[in-house]
């Protein structure tokens, strides 16, 4: 039997682009913007996706690694604000999996604001690492190579 645990932690990420909130906000909300930015690293490859941006909807991502593990990401998206007057927001729930094993479940809220002509965003995570899983700050560390992935797509 497995020994049950919870540990906490949360981060918060900003970036200021020099794109328009509703620019930003289409990286998320159109799955052909998403594709360009959400994905896993070299050593990982796609065995399913689904995408349904809306309150409620269901978005999800699997991929296997090199080592045959699989990792998936199972998400809801709980409010969504587009941009207007400059401000927009994005709160989901998701849970992470490697094979079958619920390794967290968390919150994410993401915050766009107009500054000049660009955005300053703000993602905040609150996670619950389950049953002895030790994040050691991965989650924090990919995130941030999402964000940056995300900003180098925003460029072009």
């Amino acid at each position: 039997m497995t020994a049950r645990s919870i540990v906490h932690a949360s981060f918060t990420i900003t970036r200021i682009w020099d794109a328009a909130p509703a620019r930003v906000f289409e990286a998320f909300a159109r799955q052909d913007a998403k594709d360009k930015w959400f994905a896993g690293p070299g050593n990982w490859t796609l065995v399913s996706r689904s995408f349904d941006f809306r309150e409620g909807g269901i978005e999800t991502m699997a991929g296997r690694w090199e080592s045959g593990r699989v990792t998936r990401f199972d998400c809801v998206y709980r409010d969504i604000v587009p941009p207007e007057n400059g401000e927009g927001r994005i709160i989901y729930t998701y849970n992470m999996f490697v094979d079958e094993r619920k390794i967290s479940v968390s919150q994410a809220a993401i915050e766009l604001k107009a500054e000049g002509k660009g955005t300053k965003f703000a993602l905040t995570e609150y996670g619950d690492y389950l049953d002895g899983y030790d994040d050691a700050g991965s989650r924090e560390h990919g995130t941030n190579l999402l964000m940056d992935a995300l900003g180098k797509s925003l460029e072009g």
